[in-house]
């Protein structure tokens, strides 16, 4: 299985299934869909209004991976379920991290 983000030369993208109002925050885990492409699953308790649930995985990411939240920017998805990060910094050394904490 192929990780859920892609390296660039300055960032990693990272494509993330969001589920807002999902009762609590967690990272689930990565899954395939349909079309095989890999997605780090999570939910959020924030519901889907102005922004909260984005903000809201951001911060969950941020904290349990250990990247500054000023790292971070929405490249698509801001109302869809499907989204994908853009984490600023050495895209080697954040897939490392992203590596190491869902292992």
């Amino acid at each position: 299985m192929s990780p859920p983000w892609k390296l660039f030369a300055d960032h990693l993208r990272l494509t993330v299934r969001l589920t807002p109002n999902g009762g609590r925050d967690a990272l689930d885990g990565i899954e395939t869909d349909s079309e095989g492409e890999t997605y780090l699953k999570a939910r959020v308790a924030a519901v889907p209004e102005k922004g909260k649930a984005n903000r809201a995985l951001i911060a969950l990411i941020s904290k349990s991976v250990g990247i500054a939240k000023s790292s971070f920017s929405l490249v698509s998805g801001e109302t869809a379920r499907k989204k994908i990060l853009r984490i600023e910094g050495d895209p080697e050394g954040l897939a490392r991290k992203l590596e190491a904490f869902l292992k």
